[in-house]
């Protein structure tokens, strides 16, 4: 082609400016991205605000929630107080100051108590510090009457503050009013109760003072009152920035809470310059696709011209095209079908390896060339091409002159020309090249084909061990799931015999997993033994295994089956010179195949009745049951409602009071455990401690018990009961908690009133530090050590003397037959002659007649407790109990 044609294509490239189109598209799409990044940074900054004001609204409400439960906490521990007046209204002031000393302490912040009877102040505590408000009328002070008056007229209390106090600080004072009931049922005014609560220990309390904290508050809202909006915490500047608000719920009013960051809002985001570039970025991608695309769109317009020239010149190429034919390896030739004479043009010579002085004008020089295995294919196909006047289409060989082959492909077609000749032209082509890769592609697809049955045969291999266990062989637990779970499966278990080795684990541990396999292939042996071939057995886990039942059944071939396999398994298993024993324990359940699912429940239902066998004693073998389900539920049944009652606080301690045995003066009471189920009623902890060790929330429920018990003390020392000691039992989980100490502190009680009863079948071990280090804590706190159930563990008396309990308790199993065995008397008299030698106090349990009261008296017992005198009772019968003092009747 000559040089100035490719000049002047490039000169019109270079030549071709932006078009209007393309400009006014880069226009919009600028356009497009500059509101789209003006939108993008508006976004960011409102994201970035609404997430300011999700972390300090997330802060404030913290801090709300503590100041609600500082003041709620501290106001319902005055409440206590009130209730308490409303029962004795001829209080004192030693008893007030009693009760009074353990709401106020470490863990409240409570300054001090006062008790107005007819609104005059005469009761205090602290009373140090205080005199001067002895003897103040309500009435009469113009500061105070108008609050006390609303406290007497709502007969509710009346939150104030914070005001100014005379002894120094602000305070926050709630006035209740008390009223006492009177025979006739109407109710008669006794007076007020007033309680300060420090402001600062409860603004530090509920982390306003926290220098780490992260935002600044405001709180308005004095007297409880949402209509007054002055400030009394923080500045008031923060109302004037947007704060987050809230609202603090108090008993009998609101405070407005208000909320900002520490140095006020940030309207800058972290991510500004990030957010930019990236819309930058994103600007850029998109302008400059359209500005190719409008390059591109130019280009296509100067191609369409540039065309339009080319096909002046389609004339010339032409010409050239011929050239280029010419040129080429293929052979042209033809055929006249009239004359019979055959023309090839140079190139067919090469093709065929024609010398140059043969003679190539007629047929028998083409024939004469082929291949003798091709000849006959290819003049057939060369004659039913000329008999139809159809097209010619062969693939051949022909044998070169030194005897080697070559691939022709010849194409051709029968025409006539203008003076009515009949002709057949075609062109030759050497193919030896496509041939050859066809011949290397076909072995290529044989051996693709030889792999892919390999692979076929590999997949089924692995098919066949993803189904069944590599030591037995047996099918495993995705076979089993397969059969159990496949609507389409052909053989449906309809019963399974769940089968768990025992005292398989021992003899892995002690002679090795060597050993352990052997046994594992011993016992799958035995039971394939024992099945049909329409039965199946797998191995599900390490050493569980399945026997499926395909074939209808009833329970007594199963239990047959199952106590043959039980017998076969008795038998030693010699491995390396060791005879080793182990048994099975077997859980059988049978499907109910009138149920379009049975498979899916059968394997559990197979696992409860395991879980039975072993239960029971293992080497055995247990049926799944409606029973045993309803038992499963009603265990699941009542752990849940376990979880409930801690939440909704349904256990409550029970008091059994504990006698001198001579002088019969109570010397305290053992604080039992008891469930106040809403539907089942009270319930001892037979019923439940098995669920609630199992659930770990034993722990949990002492810790009730506990708090519980101390708060019904301070009730009994404000009615003017003495109950020298209190006894609660004590869990091993909480022995060994490493927190224990740390969760005791804050309890109120006096040290040696408070005694931890422990039972003698988690009695103290030697070697468990944390245990001997929680017993000394315990002694420093003045908690003494009781050991409860004494005699039916192994305690020593070894033990005994390290430990040094203050008390321990001869179990009533002990004490009940004292009356009519010798030998037990003298059991019990050795337990008591062991606890007094080692100044161990002695309590007796169990005491059902006063017959045991008067032996155990006379072995030296030092006190009692049982039926004879008192059962199990709740606080408020206790009192009345110790009151009335029914116990010395009985006696």
């Amino acid at each position: 082609m000559p040089k100035t044609f490719f000049s002047r294509i490039g000169a019109s490239h270079i030549l071709t400016r932006p078009s209007l189109a393309s400009v006014a598209a880069i226009g919009i799409a600028l356009a497009v991205t500059i509101a789209a990044g003006i939108f993008a940074e508006v976004q960011n900054r409102s994201v970035h605000l609404q997430s300011a004001r999700a972390n300090v609204a997330e802060q404030l409400g913290i801090v709300r929630a503590r100041l609600e439960g500082n003041i709620n906490s501290n106001l319902q521990l005055v409440r206590g107080l009130v209730a308490l007046i409303a029962t004795q209204p001829d209080i004192d002031q030693d008893q007030f100051g009693r009760i009074s000393s353990g709401l106020i302490g470490n863990h409240s912040q409570l300054r001090n108590v006062a008790g107005a009877p007819d609104l005059v102040v005469r009761l205090m505590y602290p009373m140090t510090g205080n005199e001067k408000a002895i003897g103040l009328d309500y009435r009469k002070n113009e500061q105070q009457r108008d609050a006390a008056l609303r406290a007497v007229n709502s007969g509710e209390m009346v939150l104030a503050g914070p005001v100014d106090l005379l002894q120094g600080g602000k305070g926050f004072v709630g006035r209740f009013p008390v009223f006492i009931e009177n025979d006739d049922g109407t109710r008669r005014l006794w007076g007020l109760v007033a309680a300060v609560v420090d402001a600062d220990r409860l603004y530090a309390d509920s982390g306003l003072l926290d220098a780490t904290l992260p935002v600044d508050i405001a709180i308005m809202g004095r007297d409880a009152t949402m209509a007054d909006k002055s400030v009394f915490f923080g500045d008031e500047n923060i109302l004037s920035q947007n704060p987050v608000l809230s609202e603090v719920v108090l008993p009998t009013g609101r405070w407005r809470i208000a909320a900002i960051p520490r140095g006020g809002w940030s309207a800058m985001p972290d991510n500004a310059w990030k957010v930019r570039l990236l819309m930058l970025a994103g600007g850029l991608l998109v302008l400059l696709p359209i500005f190719i695309a409008g390059q591109l769109y130019d280009q296509r317009r100067g191609h369409i011209r540039e065309l339009r020239r080319r096909q002046v010149q389609m004339e010339g190429l032409s010409q050239r095209l011929k050239l280029a034919l010419d040129t080429s390896k293929i052979g042209i030739w033809e055929l006249n079908l009239d004359t019979g004479v055959l023309t090839w043009d140079s190139r067919m010579r090469e093709l065929y390896d024609i010398p140059e002085w043969r003679d190539t004008s007629q047929y028998d020089v083409w024939s004469e060339c082929l291949h003798p295995e091709d000849l006959k294919r290819a003049e057939k196909e060369y004659w039913d091409a000329i008999d139809t006047g159809g097209t010619y289409h062969s693939d051949f060989r022909v044998i070169l002159q030194d005897g080697s082959t070559r691939w022709i492909r010849a194409i051709g077609a029968v025409h006539t020309n203008t003076r009515g000749q009949r002709y057949i032209l075609g062109v030759n082509w050497d193919v030896s090249r496509d041939f050859q890769l066809k011949t290397r592609l076909l072995n290529a697809k044989q051996n693709a084909e030889d792999r892919n049955r390999e692979l076929e045969d590999a997949r089924a291999l692995m098919e066949h061990h993803s189904l069944h266990d590599s030591l037995t062989g047996l099918p495993n637990r995705r076979f089993l799931d397969r059969q159990l779970l496949d609507e389409q499966a052909p053989h449906k278990p309809t019963a399974l015999l769940h089968i768990d080795l025992d005292r398989f684990k021992h003899i892995n541990d002690t002679l090795g997993h060597a050993a352990g396999d052997s046994m594992l292939t011993h016992a799958a042996s035995v039971l394939m033994e024992n099945v049909s071939s329409s039965e199946f057995v797998a191995r599900i886990g390490g050493d569980e295994f399945v026997i499926a039942i395909t074939e209808p059944t009833d329970e007594k071939s199963l239990a047959a089956l199952a106590e043959k396999i039980i017998e076969q398994m008795r038998q030693p298993v010699t491995f390396e010179n060791h005879q080793c024993r182990f048994g099975v324990s077997i859980g059988i359940a049978m499907a109910d195949t009138t149920l379009s699912d049975y498979g899916r429940h059968l394997l559990v239902d197979a696992d409860i009745a395991l879980y039975r066998a072993k239960s029971n004693g293992r080497n055995r073998f247990e049926f799944f049951s409606d029973t045993l389900k309803s038992e499963i539920v009603r265990n699941k049944q009542v752990a849940d409602d376990i979880l409930c009652a801690l939440e909704r606080q349904e256990f409550l301690p029970y008091f059994q009071p504990q006698f001198d045995a001579r002088t019969l003066a109570i010397t305290g009471v053992e604080a039992l455990a008891r469930w106040n189920h809403p539907t089942e009623g009270i319930l001892t902890p037979d019923i439940f401690l098995k669920t609630a060790d199992e659930l770990n929330v034993v722990p949990l429920i002492d810790r009730i018990i506990l708090e519980q018990t101390l708060w019904q003390s301070a009730r009994w020392k404000a009615a003017g009961i003495h109950i020298p000691k209190m006894s609660v039992n004590v869990s091993a989980g909480r022995l060994n908690d490493a927190n224990l100490m740390q969760s005791l502190d804050g309890l109120a009680f006096e040290p040696g009133s408070l005694s931890f009863e422990l039972l003698e079948s988690i009695f103290l071990d030697d070697k468990n530090d944390l245990i001997a280090a929680n017993f000394e804590h315990l002694r420093d706190m003045g908690i003494d050590i009781e050991i409860d159930d004494f005699g039916t563990g192994y305690a020593s008396i070894v033990s005994l003397i390290h430990l040094r309990p203050k008390r321990l308790k001869i179990d009533r199993q002990l004490v009940i037959p004292i009356t009519h065995s010798e030998g037990q008397r003298r059991l019990v008299a050795s337990i008591i002659e062991i606890g007094q030698s080692l100044g161990i106090k002695v309590v007796a349990e169990g005491v059902e007649t006063m017959e045991h009261a008067r032996i155990l008296r006379d072995l030296g017992c030092d006190a009692l407790q049982g039926y004879a005198f008192a059962p199990a009772m709740p606080s408020d019968r206790l009192i009345e109990f110790v009151r009335e003092e029914r116990w010395r009747e009985a006696s």
